[in-house]
């Protein structure tokens, strides 16, 4: 399969020019390994099982012993040995060069460092593919230049049809759903291994303690259906508990699990000091790092949204997070949510490191756009508002207004407002 250019890769060689190491985050199979590996001029590689129990034997006497190669050297799942970041730690001090060592991780356990490595070895959270990096989205549309031009050109249009998007959000972003298939179907099995992975394998495996498959599988479906939601953790409970016996531990165990695995990726409240601060809602929005991941804990198929637009828009405002997630990453902009106790709210706030930001909200069908667009201008017209009534709290109005849709034409309304497919965006 020819390689994919990711986003992430411009992040990684600027990360390799200002720090001496560069440990990569993300959940399995999104690609960290092959990324880095072009840029890596030799490796170690834990998983190697022929080799395996050499390396570890080295990492846990001399690991220093390991760092002998060309320059940069990628140790692929370090957790494995985690002596090493000690000695990487204690190189990078004595020769004080940049670009030196490159570490991969599909996990976040608990180890023990005697440091941090902070100014040292920075890390870069990497996403599976967006919809522009698996060359679903025409690109037509780019977030950065749209924030300086706020413009857009004639005549573009969604690249794919509204059974295409639909397959893509049940497929996910997985590079190796990428690959040749007898049958489009097979694709959908990528999404579907990983989830039997995490149930039987992995949640246990991150937390060091045996949960039963069934409360992992029950915890997956009971989050996969409050996604895009601010679901108490109560809830999550309860609505497993009518079907199990789950305990707050338990839940909590299988949180924190996936947490670590990066399976989680929750959205983050947008809390600007408009009319009080007990009005706006603070906890975070249930999200995972790709839709395919709830699909698949649901056993759904793209057939079954034939039915059920509902869910399907939840899958919907879950892709779009990704993606934007993504393509804000290469200019350091955050992805947060609005929601007041007014239930005034926007599916998302994307901020530039300037404070400069833009009021977005997903719309998969173009019959739900005026809605949006409504929610946008309620919004912008609460802040100014707030401007008029309070001197100490001016919050600038909004630099972009957003609706993205499922499919159709990108346009700017004359209220000031950009309607753009998702399938038209890259960074």
């Amino acid at each position: 399969m020819k390689y994919l250019k990711r986003i992430s890769d411009e992040l990684l060689k600027r990360k390799l020019k200002t720090f001496g190491g560069v440990l990569i985050v993300g959940p399995k199979g999104c690609g960290k390994t092959t990324s880095a590996k072009r840029f890596a001029k030799s490796f170690i590689e834990f998983q190697d099982e022929d080799r395996r129990e050499g390396y570890l034997e080295v990492a846990n006497t001399m690991p220093s012993r390991l760092l002998i190669g060309d320059k940069p050297r990628l140790f692929d799942e370090w957790q494995d040995a985690s002596k090493i970041w000690g000695a990487i730690r204690k190189d990078l001090d004595d020769t004080q060069k940049k670009g030196q060592y490159i570490l991969t991780g599909s996990s976040s356990k608990d180890i023990k460092t005697p440091h941090s490595g902070t100014t040292r070895i920075s890390t870069l959270k990497m996403y599976p593919l967006s919809l522009y990096e698996s060359k679903e989205s025409n690109g037509k549309v780019s977030l950065s230049k749209l924030f300086n031009d706020k413009k857009i050109d004639d005549n573009v249009s969604s690249s794919l049809n509204f059974e295409q998007l639909i397959f893509a959000i049940c497929r996910g972003g997985w590079p190796s759903s990428l690959s040749s298939f007898e049958k489009d179907e097979y694709r959908l099995d990528i999404a579907k291994d990983l989830v039997y992975q995490l149930i039987n394998n992995d949640i246990s495996s991150i937390m060091e303690k045996k949960i039963p498959a069934y409360i992992s599988e029950s915890f997956l479906k009971s989050y996969s259906r409050n996604l895009a939601s601010l679901a108490s953790s109560k809830t999550i409970i309860e609505d497993i508990s009518s079907n199990n016996d789950l305990t707050k531990n338990n839940f909590y165990d299988c949180f924190e699990a996936l947490n670590r695995l990066v399976i989680i990726d929750e959205v983050s409240a947008w809390s600007p000091s408009i009319r009080s601060a007990s009005a706006i809602r603070s906890k975070n929005k249930r999200n995972f790092i790709d839709p395919s991941i709830a699909v698949a804990a649901l056993n759904l198929s793209p057939s079954y949204f034939n039915e059920d637009f509902k869910t399907l828009g939840f899958l919907f405002e879950c892709l779009c997070i990704r993606d934007l997630r993504i393509y804000s990453s290469s200019f350091n902009g955050k992805i947060s949510y609005y929601h007041d106790r007014y239930d005034l709210e926007i599916d998302a706030v994307l901020t530039m490191e300037d404070n400069r930001y833009a009021l977005i909200e997903f719309k998969l069908g173009i019959n739900q756009v005026e809605k949006a667009c409504q929610h946008l201008n309620e919004v912008e017209m609460l802040i100014k508002k707030n401007n008029e009534e309070s001197k100490k709290n001016v919050i600038p109005l909004p630099t972009l207004k957003i609706v993205i849709t499922g499919f159709g034409d990108a346009y700017k309304r004359n209220d000031d407002i950009f309607v753009i497919p998702i399938t038209c965006l890259k960074d």
